[in-house]
């Protein structure tokens, strides 16, 4: 996901001379290409976060289309109020794009977690919530938010993902879920880097005589309405998948619109992670194992809730 942002960020610096990168000391090399092409238009903002989202609220409210990056605690928690009050309040078209949405940096322990992120921004009035699920929906998720008038948050993984679309999304659209594989029996509704295990959470299921319709629901706000009423209309079990916290996240979002639109759903399911620090030391895989989020364990609690 990271690499894909760099080069389709380079393109975009290519066609349209008001896109500025900035960056809270990361990503130097990363970014090598658009700084040679646009040496006038990357600055790298050090470790000050909350100052690199007024930068890049002045910078909008000016005319420029400022993409301000760094890994996700510190670029949403660290200056969340920044964001709210410099960047939301005045809907300034920032995009915001995180890099380690959830556990990617498991490793380096829960200061570098985030695991609250889409709870924050999606309260933030004016914020548009955005978590691709591959390479691809980053590039196309990037190219959307540039079409925007207002603040756009683009969550990423890391690095390594695998690529589930086949190709380039030329008919993204920014709160319009994309089914992955249709199905018959039961709905899987992942958003962000989760995608994969909700594929092979499918296959899974596929295994035990269970059809999955699998959904990449890449915006979290504003969410795909028609997508969710197809689906609780439809499926005999709704699941949503996340590498986020159970409150605040996207599974409550859904859970959310149930309640206001009094959709009633006669089996639904949350996959999320718990409230709770993730204090275990490992890799995302193994955080992922540990917090019952990989495509067979999700597969295995859907069966038992169906039998």
């Amino acid at each position: 996901m990271r690499n894909a942002f760099a080069d389709e960020l380079t393109r975009l610096g290519n066609e349209d001379a008001r896109v500025v990168m900035l960056s809270g000391d990361i990503g130097n090399r990363l970014f090598d290409k658009f700084k040679d092409k646009h040496p006038d238009r990357f600055f790298n903002c050090g470790v000050a976060e909350a100052n690199m989202m007024g930068v890049a609220a002045g910078m909008a409210m000016n005319g420029l289309r400022p993409v301000a990056y760094t890994i996700t605690p510190f670029v949403t928690t660290r200056c969340l109020e920044q964001i709210r009050t410099d960047v939301c309040y005045h809907e300034a078209p920032v995009t915001i794009v995180s890099v380690g949405g959830g556990l990617a940096y498991s490793g380096l322990g829960p200061t570098h977690h985030a695991c609250e992120d889409i709870s924050f921004l999606r309260a933030l009035p004016n914020m548009v919530v955005i978590c691709p699920g591959d390479a691809h929906e980053v590039r196309a998720a990037l190219r959307a938010s540039m079409q925007q008038d207002r603040p756009v948050y683009i969550r990423m993984g890391k690095k390594g993902e695998p690529v589930v679309h086949k190709g380039p999304l030329a008919d993204f659209a920014i709160g319009k879920a994309i089914t992955i594989q249709d199905g018959t029996d039961v709905c899987l509704l992942s958003t962000g880097n989760m995608l994969p295990e909700a594929v092979e959470a499918g296959h899974k299921l596929k295994e035990r005589g269970i059809s999955a319709e699998v959904v990449s629901f890449h915006t979290v706000k504003p969410l795909d309405e028609d997508c969710l009423r197809h689906a609780f209309a439809k499926f005999r079990l709704v699941a949503t998948l996340e590498e986020h916290s159970l409150i605040g996240g996207f599974g409550a979002a859904v859970s959310e619109w149930l309640a206001d639109t009094e959709t009633r759903a006669s089996k639904f399911l949350r996959f999320g992670t718990p409230d709770a620090f993730f204090k275990k030391s490992g890799e995302q895989e193994y955080a992922r194992e540990a917090l019952g989020l990989t495509g067979h364990q999700i597969a295995e609690k859907i069966l038992h809730t169906l039998s």
